[in-house]
This record gives structure tokens, C-alpha cells and sequence, in this order.
């Protein structure tokens, strides 16, 4: 356990024991993302609201931007059950879980209508149970973004011959196959360490959402913002199913509801930050290209390919989960 995870921890314990008699179910929730991200307003909405609706039964305490668990850690923190909760995006499931990371696939999820149903759908239920047999239980689909940007310096990345020798962040092995047929060097690394890789020259480009690039100030280091529908990301919310399994019914109920209304406010937002960013983007100096439904094709032609080879296309749970969504 980490010291910074050991001294909040003691911190809570120390403020639990100066209150009343009556201790709420604290619920220490860790994620990744700054303060100014869309998501972490949502994420912070979520947990008034988890408050509100269980009736003081649970002290939803909110950690983000790794100030209690690094992003790598959340996972495997909260399965442990050193904390009680955690967000992680769909990719940080690497070879855990491999099928969190099916809207990867270039350019093939980009319908909001799908995320609108997706709380309630059997393709969500389906992943739910896998990730019980990892050992969290989910309890909220926060959908991300389906805009993406690819950000460069010195020129733009559009074309697919843009791509050739340029060292670029990667996410995971399937979606890095897709920039190497490109002939680009993917690095995978988390969000938060994307600023300084390209602000130090260990990579060249990077690409997030397109909102991300603003919270995040890639502007400060990155001159050229090509806007692309090349994937669908989302957070989601999971937590120690033991302690899950110890909460009162309200409590559990209240996560229930709450992580629904989170999920429409997810989208909501996340469809306001996509629309805004491009134009914030060009307010700090940004030089910015939408992409043109030419220019995706031209890209996704390339991309899609490698990605379906490396998604193990013949894992069964892989083809069971692309049925699922092709019923939402």
C-alpha cells in the first residue's frame, strides 16, 4: 500500500472516530482524471447523488487526479479491497479483460443512441458479470467520447501516410495494431502522463478526447488538433463486491439509480465538451481540422483491419459481446 494511500486512509479513520456514534459506510472512490474534466464533474455530481438517495448511509468520498490510487492501481486496489471504489477507462483493462476495450474499433461506435441504452442492455449486463469474475462489481457506464484528436506538432496528422515513423501514445495492443498499420509507433501510456511524454519529446503525438485536450492543456505543448470519430471511450464505476455485498438495501439501491442518472448526465455533458473543445482548442492558438468523412474512411480502411486481427475476432465472449451491442 502506498504511503499517500496509507496516510488518507488514517486521515478518514481519524476524522470517523472525532463524529457521532453513527458511522455511514465510508466509500472511498479514486480515479484519474482532473478537476476541469467533464467527467470528473459528473463523476462528483454522481456522488451527491449516491449521498442524497441513500440516506446518509453512505460518505462518498471522491479522490481524483491519482491523489489517492495511481490509475494502474485502482483495479487491483479496490478488487483487494484497499479501497472501496475506483473509475477506470475501458483500455486500462489490457489483457485483464480484453472485450472492456471493443469500442476501440476504429470508427464503429460512434451512435449515441447505443450509449443512451447501454445501462440497461444485456451487452452491459454481459460485461458486468465479467468483471465480477475479476473481482469488482460495476455499478455506473459513464460514456466518455466518441471525438477524438489526434495532436501533433509542427504539422497536422490526417492522412494516413501523416502517420509513418511518428511515435504516438497507444492504448491497447489491438487499437496500437491499428496505428502500426499506419506506420506509427504507439507507446501506451495513461492520460495523465501524455503532457509530459510530449512536452519531453518521448513521444511526438498524442490522442484523447477531444475535450481531454483542453482540460488537460496539450495546447501548451502540441500546436496541430485533428479532430477524428475514431473511437468510443467511457469510464465506469466498480466497486469491492465483499463490501457491496455488506451495504443495507438502500445503500445498494442508491447506487443503483444514481449510476442511471450518471450515465445520461455523462452523456450530456460529454456531447457539450465535444462541441466546445474544437473552438477552445483554436482560443489558445490551437490549429485545428475536422476531419472530413473522406479523410475517416481513408484512415478506417487502414485501422479497422488490424484492429479486428488483433481483437482475437474468434474469442468466444469477444463474438458473444458484438452480438449483444448489435441488438441495442
Amino acid at each position: 500500500m502506498s504511503f499517500k494511500l496509507k496516510f488518507a486512509i488514517a486521515t478518514i479513520a481519524a476524522a470517523c472516530m472525532s463524529g457521532s456514534a453513527y458511522a455511514a459506510d465510508a466509500m472511498r472512490c479514486s480515479h484519474q482524471l482532473p478537476p476541469g474534466h467533464h467527467i470528473a464533474k459528473v463523476i462528483d455530481r454522481w456522488a451527491t447523488e449516491v449521498k442524497s438517495q441513500s440516506g446518509g448511509d453512505l460518505d462518498v468520498q471522491i479522490f481524483g487526479a491519482n491523489s489517492l490510487v495511481g490509475a494502474k492501481q485502482n483495479i487491483v486496489s479496490v478488487a483487494k479491497g484497499d479501497i472501496e471504489c475506483a473509475f477506470s477507462v475501458n483500455f486500462q483493462w489490457g489483457k485483464t479483460l480484453p472485450i472492456m476495450n471493443v469500442t476501440l474499433a476504429p470508427f464503429a461506435f460512434g451512435d449515441l443512441e447505443m450509449w443512451r441504452k447501454w445501462s440497461d442492455s444485456e451487452a452491459a449486463a454481459f460485461l458486468g458479470d465479467k468483471l465480477l469474475a475479476k473481482g469488482v462489481r460495476n455499478v455506473a457506464w459513464l460514456f466518455t467520447t466518441n471525438t477524438s484528436v489526434f495532436t501533433s506538432k509542427g504539422r497536422a496528422l490526417i492522412k494516413p501516410a501523416d502517420f509513418k515513423g511518428v511515435k504516438i501514445r497507444g492504448l491497447v495492443p489491438a487499437f496500437n495494431a491499428s496505428l502500426k498499420a499506419l506506420g506509427a509507433a504507439p507507446s501506451s501510456m495513461s492520460g495523465s502522463k501524455v503532457y509530459q511524454a510530449l512536452a519531453t519529446g518521448v513521444i511526438d503525438a498524442g490522442l484523447t478526447d477531444v475535450a481531454a485536450a483542453v482540460s488537460r492543456k496539450y495546447y501548451e505543448v502540441q500546436d496541430h488538433f485533428t479532430v477524428v470519430p475514431v473511437i468510443s471511450v467511457y469510464f465506469h464505476a466498480y466497486v469491492n463486491p465483499k463490501w457491496y455485498d455488506g451495504l443495507s438495501g438502500k445503500a445498494k439501491s442508491a447506487l443503483g439509480s444514481a449510476g442511471k442518472k450518471a450515465a445520461i448526465w455523462a452523456i450530456e455533458a460529454s456531447e457539450k465538451a465535444a462541441a466546445v473543445a474544437p473552438g477552445q482548442l483554436r482560443d489558445k492558438g490551437g490549429k485545428v481540422h475536422i476531419a472530413t468523412d473522406a479523410e475517416n474512411k481513408a484512415l478506417g480502411a487502414i485501422m479497422r483491419p488490424a484492429f479486428d486481427k488483433a481483437f482475437s475476432s474468434d474469442d468466444p465472449d469477444s463474438k458473444k459481446l458484438m452480438q449483444l451491442i448489435g441488438k441495442i
